[in-house]
């Protein structure tokens, strides 16, 4: 279940970000994750919903922080169908 208070984390390359990602998601690459995620998001208990191009990397960024101490991380797929499921717009790009 998606969380209304949770933190949009997008773990795709800066160049996929750039292109276009979810209106207040932080950027968070999946190659970074591990270092910043505590960084930018100090409570761990605080919601995030994790997200990616298609919803593997996600997956995996899941994995890393739930292995942190992060107890409720969510994989929320695609950046896409999440914007739709969300009703929020996909903003940057050209």
């Amino acid at each position: 279940m998606l969380s209304a208070g949770a933190v949009l984390v997008d773990v795709r390359s800066a160049g996929e970000f750039a292109a276009g990602h979810i209106e207040g998601a932080l950027w968070l690459p999946l190659d970074r994750i591990h270092l910043d995620v505590a960084t930018a998001v100090p409570t761990r208990t605080q919601p995030l919903i994790l997200y990616c191009r298609s919803g593997a990397r996600s997956q995996r960024a899941c994995k890393i922080v739930e292995q942190m101490g992060y107890s409720h991380a969510i994989n929320g797929g695609g950046v896409g169908a999440l914007s739709k499921l969300l009703n929020r717009p996909v903003v940057g790009g050209p």
